[in-house]
């Protein structure tokens, strides 16, 4: 049995990118992944500081949405890297939501974002769940940690 995660109403919310479980990357601390991966987009560090800085991930999503400023030309190769990254690093910092992830066993973990073909499933269900693959990625290096 499969388990879905997206809404903030729903059970496994914790493994959104919108959850407020921050992480400590490049030097700053992030709200949330969302607000670290958005800023990631952008070679202007004025514009990553005001990502991170943006009050909700919602806000952060959006900002990182703007093409009034490049995106760095190598991002489409570099974005499932840099979510890995700061995944592992959520689930690394906050140890209830690491033993939530670890209390799945092997179920199959799936963003139900009904508009995101890429790191969710998609309204239709036939997505790539590039999220969903990198938390069982995670999930099973966590099991291979020791103690």
């Amino acid at each position: 049995m499969a388990i879905y995660f997206y809404s903030k109403s729903e059970r496994y919310f914790e493994f959104s990118n919108f959850s407020s479980h921050g992480v400590e990357l490049n030097g700053a601390w992030w709200p949330t992944v969302e607000h670290f991966f958005q800023a990631q987009k952008f070679e202007d560090k004025d514009y990553r500081d005001r990502i991170r800085r943006a009050r909700t991930p919602k806000d952060a999503k959006e900002l990182g949405r703007t093409r009034a400023l490049a995106i760095l030309a190598d991002w489409d190769t570099r974005r499932d890297e840099v979510m890995l990254e700061a995944v592992r690093k959520k689930f690394a910092t906050h140890a209830a939501i690491r033993e939530l992830l670890l209390s799945t066993g092997d179920e199959e973990l799936i963003e139900n974002a009904p508009t995101d073909y890429y790191w969710g499933c998609g309204r239709t269900g036939t997505g790539q769940n590039k999220l969903g693959q990198i938390l069982m990625q995670v999930r099973e290096e966590l099991r291979q940690q020791p103690g």
